[in-house]
C-alpha cells in the first residue's frame, strides 16, 4: 500500500517509532457470490482490499474509496464484519505500525474489476471454493463474511 502524505509528514518527526493507525478492509461479493481480491504489489500476495483512511474520513467512505482506487469497482457497505487490532508490522525501512482494522461487508454495484493503481499487480473475482493462497488475515475475514453473527476471539470478554 502506498504511504499517504500525512503519514510521511508524521514520520518526518516521529522517525521509525510505533504508529497506531486506523485501517479499513472489505469483503466484496458480486451477484454470483464471488469475492473480489487483489494481488498486492508490495508482497505479491493475494488479499482482500483495504487501506488507510485519510484524516477525518469516515471508515465506510474510506473503504468505498479504497475499493474504487485499487480495482475500479463500485461498492456499497452493508455492515461491519470485524474490528480487530492487528499485530505490529516492521517494514523493511524500519518503520513500525500497528493497525486497528475495521472490516466491512460490501455489495458490488458496478464497475469492471481491473488494476486501477500501482498497489495491485492483479485483481479478480474468485469462487469461495477456489481462492488463491492468502494470509490468515484475509481468510478469517472471508469466513466471517459467510457466517451469520459475530466472531468471538478466545480470551476476549472472559473474566
Amino acid at each position: 500500500m502506498a504511504t499517504p502524505d500525512f503519514i510521511r509528514e508524521i514520520r518526518a518527526t516521529a522517525g521509525h517509532q510505533l504508529l497506531w493507525m486506523p485501517g479499513v478492509s472489505t469483503i466484496v461479493f458480486d451477484d454470483e457470490g464471488r469475492v473480489l481480491l487483489g494481488r498486492r504489489s508490495d508482497s505479491g500476495e493475494w488479499s482482500i482490499i483495504g487501506g488507510i483512511p485519510e484524516p477525518g474520513e469516515q471508515p465506510a467512505a474510506a473503504v468505498v474509496r479504497e475499493v474504487y482506487e485499487e480495482t475500479a469497482v463500485h461498492v456499497v457497505p452493508e455492515r461491519v464484519l470485524l474490528v480487530q487490532a492487528l499485530e505490529r508490522i516492521t517494514y523493511p525501512n524500519g518503520d513500525v505500525c500497528q493497525f486497528m482494522d475495521i472490516c466491512f461487508l460490501c455489495r458490488y454495484v458496478g464497475g469492471e474489476a481491473r488494476v486501477n493503481d500501482d498497489e495491485s499487480l492483479e485483481v479478480g473475482w474468485f469462487e469461495l471454493d477456489a481462492l488463491p493462497p492468502m494470509e490468515d488475515f484475509a481468510v478469517t475475514r472471508i469466513k466471517q463474511a459467510t457466517e451469520a453473527g459475530p466472531t468471538w476471539f478466545e480470551g476476549i470478554g472472559q473474566g
